[in-house]
């Protein structure tokens, strides 16, 4: 028999043990009585095989109802008519069995769960040959969890989970409930108070903004390990990355300048990618976020795809045409904070549950947004498990950690009194420091085909060292200090430059302390930087051959390369993600010859081991002339494993060189590659006579061989050795 306190916490919506109550239960006399709570309903009648086996008796008007089932019955539906008239047939949630295996509620609890995402959320499924969902999330704080949607009229009085108390989490499978439903959880904090209606944590896919509702979605079959993949995101392979925000990188105008969906950017952006010569493709991310205008770095779906291109399907099919292409697929990827919208992860169970609760610990004054809280096990669960979902059940070929440094030190961004040193007094992250190292070992493991990519910006060691080396176990570090550098000097007028010719030559002095990705990437493109055109020098011809000269000298240096949208034909206004790229520039010649120079860069990058397979040893590179700042001329030659090598020659100044002696390491003939000056890309067509150069015994240098060159005017030339 039920008690008063039980019917009205029923009817309160606020009882925290449902299946203590309702759902068939043996009584004293050894007899099976079914309880339902069914608000709304006028008669309550259980069907056993289908046929009316016994009526259920009001206990309460507000609809509570209770009846016998036969003897021997162990499976029942229940005939509901409403008070409108209506009559429905429903499976009761609350004769079904755990969610949870026993196995998995332990991993969830100990958080070394490597695949959460494969029992928490909501995941179709049957179970005593009943089609349905199967929901879980984790709010170990909560007094009562509902699962809400269109099903049961967003009341969440209906369907109050189960609290599997080992850890933490809430589970109900919902029978009917079909792929597409619209969902989300319905919260009491521990002190009963009723919390923002929160979605899927765990949540494969989300209503397109500004809804926000979670969407039941199947789990993604796991795809396999690629060996050909492994092959091409290798630290010896080349790699040249071709960075996109997919809302603006070509837009539908005739249909109101929509965004293209996955299908359209697979047959567009796929095939421009490949044609241009990049390897990869860094998307903005993709994971489903609240605002436009964050380009996706707040996100609030770690596991969801956007709803803007369209379905998760969509996506994996994007992934396997860029595959059948050549081209590997990066993904910004972002585990340092998440935005604080009520219907999201902050203050989810009415505690700081996936935050730090000292805002010295769990909030970013720069985004204002939360911090994850890296020191507690269920979040690492959370984060890594995303990762793996995206490697895993996607083929993403690896991901890029955004905001590193933001993570490694409790001071980002902070003065005095802002922030709280660690157990030692200092300032790392301790606990980030653990969970990067933790992630990359997962990875390293798991998905051995995948690499990771971190954007950290501070002289933090190791990086890119393996956690059994005492590094964080990412595979490339992106170069900021290179970039900042080299940029500031190309923005310079030439009179200027001899006077800051370190600028381009520093980044030789740590280049191999990491596995540096080169990046220029959108954020040198926004918020009033302008353009990469637009920050060089000199009249119209001038700034292009500076662009051409500058993109020379990027490619033949050590480290991967990365190229943000637009960049590859000089898109001259800065880069605005509401609109397309400006395509038509490409009318112009100028533009037009800086695309096809890029193109080449990325050929001649793949046909080169000189220019990719050593770009982390300091075998694969030797200065000939890093001191020339006089006439603004650097030269250096670059190795392979194979032992060819290229000769690199960059002028920076607007003159011609003639006669200018280089030494050069081996004799033979040393043939000119690729010239940024050449006509075919908008240059002058100056270069050596012949486009080659045989080697005298002549000491320059330091080395007994030399070739005389003509060097053209703001331009950098690549000559091959030949015996």
């Amino acid at each position: 028999m039920l008690s008063a306190d039980d019917i009205e916490a029923l009817r309160l919506g606020r009882h925290g043990d449902p299946f203590a109550v309702l759902g068939p239960h043996r009584g004293s006399d050894g007899r099976t009585r079914v309880r339902a709570w069914l608000p709304g309903a006028a008669s309550v009648q259980a069907l056993a095989e289908g046929r009316p086996a016994a009526a259920l008796a009001p206990l309460h008007a507000d609809g509570l109802f209770e009846g016998p089932l036969p003897d021997g019955a162990t499976a029942y539906a229940l005939q509901v008519r409403w008070g409108d008239g209506r009559l429905a047939v429903l499976e009761d949630p609350y004769r079904f069995g755990a969610v949870l295996g026993e196995v998995d509620a332990w991993l969830l609890a100990e958080g070394s769960h490597l695949r959460p995402f494969e029992v928490l959320g909501a995941t179709p499924r049957t179970m005593d040959g009943v089609a349905g969902t199967a929901f879980a999330v984790w709010a170990p704080n909560a007094s009562r969890v509902s699962v809400v949607g269109a099903f049961n009229h967003w009341d969440g009085r209906r369907h109050p989970m189960r609290l599997r108390r080992e850890c933490g989490v809430w589970e109900l499978f919902l029978p009917g409930v079909a792929e597409g439903s619209a969902y989300k959880y319905e919260l009491l904090d521990r002190d009963g108070r009723l919390l923002p209606l929160k979605a899927d944590p765990y949540a494969r896919r989300a209503e397109l903004r500004p809804a926000n509702a979670s969407l039941v979605a199947p789990l993604p079959p796991a795809l396999p390990p690629s060996p050909a993949r492994r092959r091409a995101n290798a630290l010896d392979a080349p790699v040249s990355i071709y960075e996109v925000h997919l809302g603006s990188w070509r837009r539908q105008v005739e249909q109101g300048h929509r965004w293209l969906d996955w299908d359209e950017l697979a047959d567009t952006l796929v095939p421009y990618a490949a044609e241009m010569g990049f390897t990869h493709l860094e998307l903005l991310p993709v994971s489903e976020h609240p605002f436009d205008g964050s380009w996706g770095y707040q996100t609030l779906g770690l596991y969801a795809p956007t709803a803007r291109y369209g379905s998760p399907e969509g996506l994996r099919r994007f992934v396997a045409r860029a595959h059948g292409a050549g081209l590997g697929v990066l993904l910004d990827w972002v585990p340092a904070h998440f935005p604080a919208d009520d219907w999201g992860l902050a203050r989810f169970d009415g505690t700081t549950l996936f935050e730090y609760a000292d805002p010295r610990e769990g909030f970013h004054r720069d985004w204002n947004t939360l911090i994850y809280n890296f020191g507690r096990t269920e979040v690492r669960n959370f984060l890594v498990g995303s990762a793996l979902y995206w490697l895993e059940r996607f083929g993403i070929d690896g991901l890029r950690v955004d905001a590193v440094a933001s993570m490694l030190y409790r001071d980002y961004s902070r003065r005095p009194g802002e922030w709280i040193p660690n157990v030692h007094g200092g300032r790392e992250n301790l606990e980030a420091i653990s969970f990067l190292k933790r992630l990359n070992e997962v990875v390293g493991i798991e998905r051995p085909d995948a690499v990771t990519l971190a954007e950290e910006s501070t002289a933090f060691p190791a990086v890119s060292r393996p956690p059994w080396a005492g590094g964080l176990g990412f595979h490339y570090k992106w170069n900021m200090g290179w970039m900042h550098d080299t940029l500031k000097y190309m923005a310079r007028d030439p009179v200027h430059r001899p006077y800051h010719h370190g600028e381009m030559s520093f980044g030789l002095v740590y280049a191999f302390n990491e596995n540096f990705v080169l990046p220029l990437s959108h954020d040198e493109v926004v918020h009033g930087k302008g353009s990469l055109i637009g920050r060089m020098p000199g009249d119209r011809w001038q700034r292009f051959a500076n662009l051409r000269a500058y993109y020379g000298f990027m490619w033949g240096h050590p480290g991967k390369k990365l190229l943000f949208m637009g960049g590859e034909f000089a898109q001259e206004r800065e880069w605005n993600d509401a609109q397309s790229l400006d395509w038509h520039l490409l009318e112009q010649p100028h533009h037009a010859g800086v695309q096809r120079l890029v193109r080449d860069l990325n050929a001649l990058l793949r046909e080169c081991p000189a220019l990719h397979t050593q770009d982390f040893v300091p075998a694969g590179f030797e200065w000939v002339d890093h001191e020339d700042a006089r006439r603004s001329l650097l030269a250096f030659v670059r190795h392979g494993s194979d032992g060819s090598c290229l000769l690199v020659v960059c002028n920076f100044a607007p003159v011609v060189h003639h006669g200018l002696r280089l030494g050069v390491p081996r004799a033979g003939l040393w043939r000119e590659r690729l010239n940024t000056d050449s006509a075919h890309y908008g240059g002058g067509n100056v270069g050596t006579p012949l486009g080659a150069a045989h080697s005298e015994a002549v000491e320059s240098h330091g080395r007994p061989q030399s070739v005389l060159l003509t060097v053209p005017p703001l331009a950098t030339v690549f000559l091959q050795w030949t015996a």
